[in-house]
């Protein structure tokens, strides 16, 4: 009995780091909740396969209940890596006290927009929302709330002064389904999600229609904690930025990131958001 105790102990050992080890080579990926919970699963399934088998780890998708959850969850490292807006980047960087950094963006958030839609023929400007109802997404969303928001006080409309009632959908289509239910006069939300429903149909575009279309600015990104290995994030951004629609894997992750392609970027780009947030009063 006394020999096997140092094996037992040996193997228990053994057994410790092992798990130990497996624990470790677990990669966990969120989003901000713009969508519902199926799309985003759907969306990122594709994705998360591809990064375990670049990274050499098992990917596993986190999903959060709101986009401040999304926000605390990179900022306190329980997860290794974000989809973040340009607002939610800018409110983890400021919790992390500037820990989090964006890696890769879709070329399309160059140059993102909002829209303004309705099913109201009376309304055909911003001006004409003076008044009325309106939705915008959650809060925290950048495409959804603060950018329109900023355009609306740039256009003389202070939402919670100037309108009737300002109404928070929680996500991108649940605005959409606000505005054609009619529980609301207009909705503001991101062109991509507008786009993308149209395409599919899931929106009667006799009924709603886009009275608005804002200037563009920079948005979404995935995000890291600036304590991951610098080895680990360069893979990170060779794997996204080496996306290529020539291939059947890299053409169906594209797609339902509703990316032509993936590039690097760099936190100086989101330095307008901040601002925007700022003048907003969204951002202390």
């Amino acid at each position: 009995m006394i020999t096997l105790l140092p094996r037992l102990l040996l193997a228990f050992v053994l057994l410790a780091a092992a798990v130990s080890v497996q624990a470790q080579q677990l990669f966990r990926i969120t989003a901000i909740p713009d969508e519902s919970p199926t799309e985003l699963a759907r969306k990122t399934a594709p994705l998360a396969a591809y990064l375990g088998s670049r990274l050499g780890v098992k990917v596993e998708f986190t999903p959060v209940t709101d986009y401040a959850a999304a926000v605390e969850a990179l900022a306190s490292r329980q997860v290794d890596l974000a989809w973040l807006g340009g607002f939610t980047f800018v409110q983890a960087n400021q919790r992390s006290g500037g820990k989090v950094l964006p890696l890769v963006q879709r070329v399309e958030d160059e140059q993102f927009r909002s829209v303004f839609i309705t099913t109201n023929a009376a309304i055909r400007s911003l001006a004409d929302l003076k008044w009325r109802t309106l939705s915008f997404g959650s809060p925290s969303s950048t495409s959804g709330h603060l950018m329109p928001r900023s355009f609306l006080l740039a256009a003389g409309i202070a939402p919670d002064r100037d309108l009737k009632r300002v109404a928070y959908s929680g996500a991108h289509d649940a605005t959409v389904a606000a505005v054609a239910s009619g529980k609301v006069d207009a909705g503001a939300l991101n062109i991509s999600v507008w786009e993308k429903l149209i395409a599919d149909k899931k929106v009667d575009a006799a009924k709603v229609r886009v009275f608005h279309t804002t200037p563009t600015y920079y948005d979404y990104n995935w995000s890291v904690h600036a304590d991951m290995p610098a080895a680990r994030r360069d893979q990170l951004v060779r794997a996204f930025t080496e996306l290529s629609p020539e291939t059947p894997e890299g053409r169906e992750i594209l797609a339902l990131q509703r990316a032509t392609r993936f590039i690097a970027t760099r936190a100086e780009n989101y330095r307008g958001i901040e601002a925007a947030a700022r003048s907003a009063g969204l951002l202390k």
